[in-house]
């Protein structure tokens, strides 16, 4: 085919702009410079809005997963019980973290595809024998593209027990989502860098209030590189407290002035629409998908391929005929179905030519012409949005 242009549709890592890349390609400062200091005050404030916080976020160097461990080992004490909802593989992530402490964890299982009911989670709580110190959940399951009613369980808990620690991975939806940790009553928030903030992998941020920040202070359970009390002290001061990613840094200072240029509210309604003309479009080309409309992430899209030889064509033929990569299925859904990311630095019509390539690898494969249907649902629906 006649594509030069590689296109990363991956629900993680998502594609760079070119000022993020700029921005971390200017000459290197020292991390204990006041040049530094300069580039980590913007970039702990700047990501207040994002993350719909109070406080300035913590920015480690390292992945999306140390976050999760971090918001674990800083909140939760030896004897604590916690529940973990678990919905797909990284909502298992949170699992395997706890079993490797060896914390009380009760785990509340939820179909995969689907999302939680507020008050069946209430109820699984409730009858637990013992006094629940945390619950973890994700905000978006990237394995199965499901959207998590968040908000909506946060304001639940809080009622039925303020002391509880509610805490979100929103690693694939931050930046992307509307939230406000007030608001929806989470007192930890954490995200990564590849995802709906358009970064190269190897950043992790942790949003918290001041209710978790004091209990950061005065946990029982041991931490070093990770212990949140040390970043907050360093934070305070602009710095870090061990040698931070600094090209990284600067990448989050030009992804919150971008943020800022674009406003974020414009940014949910473009990741909104977008979702939208996605579903329609593969829903045309005859393809379900795998979570309901209500239940649907703005920042992927799962959906399900007749059979395992349909499957694999649609994904080979996209890479090696089109140049597009998208996503597999994870974990018991790996073979099962394919999840196309749209998310951070992404236009409806950058989804154009995926949307086209499936028509003519549809059509050749089912030996029936689907050729403008999927382009036209698509169109259908940015139209309405002009």
């Amino acid at each position: 085919m006649y594509t030069h242009h590689f296109l990363l549709l991956t629900p993680g890592p998502t594609p760079v702009p070119q000022e993020i890349q700029n921005a971390m390609n200017t000459p290197m400062v020292g991390h204990r410079s006041k040049a530094f200091e300069k580039v980590a005050k913007k970039a702990f404030s700047g990501l207040k809005t994002v993350f719909g916080s109070s406080n300035e976020v913590i920015i480690l160097t390292s992945s999306g997963t140390s976050a999760l461990e971090a918001s674990m080992r800083n909140l939760i004490n030896p004897d604590d019980h916690i529940v973990v909802i678990v919905s797909g593989a990284f909502g298992a992530r949170f699992q395997q973290i706890a079993e490797a402490y060896s914390h009380n964890l009760h785990v509340f299982h939820v179909e995969w595809g689907e999302a939680f009911e507020t008050e069946a989670v209430l109820n699984f709580i409730q009858s637990i024998e013992h006094p629940i110190s945390a619950v973890f959940t994700q905000y978006c399951e990237t394995s199965t593209s499901v959207l998590h009613p968040v908000a909506e369980l946060g304001q639940a808990l809080k009622q039925i027990n303020p002391e509880l620690f509610y805490i979100v991975d929103g690693v694939s939806c931050i930046g992307a989502v509307d939230v406000n940790m007030d608001r929806d009553k989470i007192d930890v928030l954490v995200a990564g860098s590849q995802k709906a903030m358009m970064l190269p992998p190897g950043l992790a941020f942790v949003a918290y209030n001041d209710r978790a920040k004091n209990q950061f202070s005065e946990v029982e359970s041991p931490s070093f590189y990770l212990n949140l009390t040390k970043h907050l002290k360093s934070l305070e001061a602009d710095t870090t407290p061990y040698t931070p990613n600094v090209p990284g840094f600067q990448g989050v200072v030009q992804y919150c002035q971008m943020v800022e240029n674009e406003g974020f509210e414009h940014v949910i309604q473009r990741h909104d629409f977008i979702r939208n003309a996605v579903r329609n479009a593969l829903k045309a080309l005859s393809l379900n998908l795998l979570v309901t409309d209500e239940a649907a992430s703005p920042t992927v899209t799962a959906f399900v391929p007749r059979d395992a030889d349909e499957l694999t064509y649609i994904k080979s033929q996209l890479s090696e005929k089109f140049n597009i990569t998208i996503a597999g299925g994870q974990g018991k859904l790996k073979g099962h179905i394919l999840r196309v990311g749209h998310m951070g630095f992404i236009s409806p019509f950058d989804l154009l030519p995926f949307i086209a390539s499936l028509e003519m690898i549809l059509s050749a494969y089912r030996q029936e012409d689907y050729i403008g249907k999927g382009t036209k649902a698509f169109l259908e629906v940015i139209n309405n949005e002009l």
